[in-house]
């Protein structure tokens, strides 16, 4: 286990942490003024191209390609929503399993609001998107798909994951088939790059807009396989804004 100081800087650009990622998504509305919708858009089309590249080098040539895209009800499973329908859009063959909601029905409380947008946009132009009830419900799309994509948990969650989200997890680890993870594989600590015993192993990560400074623990290699951060629309100001290079930002 390793315990020294994660890295502060990946690919010429600095890593984050949940908290402070958060932050970051709050400056770039109320400061820049790109509103959070746009960049969970720019996410989606970023993802769907990226799991398509990924996909030519697992089935190259023209053959369709099918997807598994399971999402949880928050932002990152907006993303994947979004990914779902872009993936649709450029000819692939998609199946979406969302997190039920916390309550009966979908009404505004069961979705933050730009979750609940990207699944109307899904269903308008007829993205398949069931509800997850059980691993029986995913088992044929997951035995007929080249991929998933693990759209779960993202680094808004904390703790062991539980419920349905737990058990999507489950299924996608059992499922055998290569993993493409929004962001972080879900389960994994996106400050420590630890788990609790509920995770994604992934053979790619995207990470959107910074890395988080977990995926780069030597210890959580085995879980983010190839890591590759996704420019989402972030101002380069507000990047550059940010602690330098090798110092500790501040809380």
């Amino acid at each position: 286990m390793s315990r020294g100081p994660l890295p502060l800087s990946y690919e010429g650009l600095p890593t984050t942490t949940a908290q402070d990622m958060r932050a970051l998504d709050g400056l770039c509305e109320q400061k820049y003024g790109v509103p959070s919708r746009e960049l969970m858009e720019n996410a989606g089309r970023a993802v769907a191209r990226e799991t398509l590249k990924f996909l030519d080098e697992k089935k190259p040539g023209g053959a369709l390609k099918r997807v598994a895209v399971f999402c949880g009800r928050g932002a990152n499973g907006g993303d994947g929503l979004a990914a779902a329908r872009h993936l649709k859009d450029a000819g692939a063959a998609v199946s979406v399993f969302l997190c039920p909601p916390r309550k009966d029905g979908e009404g505004a409380g069961d979705y933050p609001g730009l979750t609940r947008a990207q699944l109307e946009k899904a269903r308008q132009v007829s993205v398949p998107v069931s509800t997850w009830s059980s691993p029986e419900d995913a088992a044929a799309a997951l035995s007929g798909a080249d991929a998933v994509l693990d759209a779960i948990l993202g680094t808004g969650s904390s703790g062991k994951p539980a419920g349905p989200a737990r058990d999507m997890i489950q299924a996608v680890a059992r499922s055998g088939k290569p993993v493409v993870a929004l962001d972080l594989p879900s389960g994994l600590n996106p400050d420590t790059g630890h788990h609790s015993g509920v995770y994604v192993t992934a053979e790619l990560t995207l990470a959107l807009g910074l890395a988080k400074r977990g995926l780069l623990a030597p210890h959580a290699a085995k879980y983010v396989g190839r890591l590759k951060v996704l420019d989402i629309g972030y101002p380069r100001e507000l990047i550059a804004s940010l602690a330098p290079l090798g110092e500790e930002p501040s809380r």
